[in-house]
């Protein structure tokens, strides 16, 4: 029987959103993860704004990984992110004004985000262009999914709505907390747990 290819597209996505997602399993991107994550379209707005510096960011620094000097990679990696931030600040600001403005501050923030800094390190500096562009698609997909699920909890719980339209009735008395600090603690510990469980039980099986 022949081995199943780790580096696959299916193997890729597989492991960026279920065995390793950033986010659920890796417990990365936490403070975006909880601050923004009041409704769905927030979490759409950034979780796909990550995806794309990522493929963006892991196929410069793989193409480039044979010219960078070890010692100063860490900056150079950085200086790449940052350039690719800066174009998708820009392009909310101009398109998606209202996206750009509940974001706030947490777009610029996303040069320091540990998982595109660790991708880069840990992956694409060793890796070929292609594999490294699948690494960063199946990343920014499972912190998207990650940031999804929290988002549509938080919205639904805290206000009733999902995507910003009436669910639960104008009958239902919105529990705000949820879409305060404490509750999203509480939204993101709950997801975390029942992911990790449903993972440990597909491992057994």
């Amino acid at each position: 029987m022949s081995k199943k290819n780790p580096y696959s597209l299916a193997a890729t996505l597989k492991r960026g959103i279920i065995t390793e997602n950033p986010t659920l399993v890796q417990t990365l991107g936490m403070c975006p993860s909880l601050a923004i994550s009041t409704s769905v379209i927030n979490g759409l707005g950034m979780g796909l704004s990550v995806t794309v510096i990522l493929i963006c960011s892991n196929v410069i620094i793989s193409l480039l990984r044979k010219l960078i000097p070890d010692r100063i990679r860490i900056a150079a990696y950085i200086t790449i992110i940052a350039g690719f931030v800066m174009a998708i600040e820009m392009l909310l600001k101009a398109y998606l004004p209202d996206i750009s403005a509940s974001l706030g501050i947490f777009i610029p923030l996303i040069v320091v985000n540990c998982i595109i800094l660790a991708r880069a390190e840990a992956f694409a500096s060793k890796n070929t262009v292609y594999r490294s562009f699948k690494d960063g698609l199946a990343t920014g997909l499972g912190f998207t999914f990650a940031l999804v699920i929290i988002s549509a909890i938080r919205e639904l719980l805290g206000s009733g709505k999902l995507l910003g339209f009436p669910v639960l009735g104008a009958s239902y008395p919105d529990a705000t907390l949820f879409l305060m600090a404490p509750g999203a603690f509480l939204v993101l510990g709950f997801v975390v747990a029942v992911f990790r469980k449903l993972n440990t039980k597909k491992e057994g099986k």
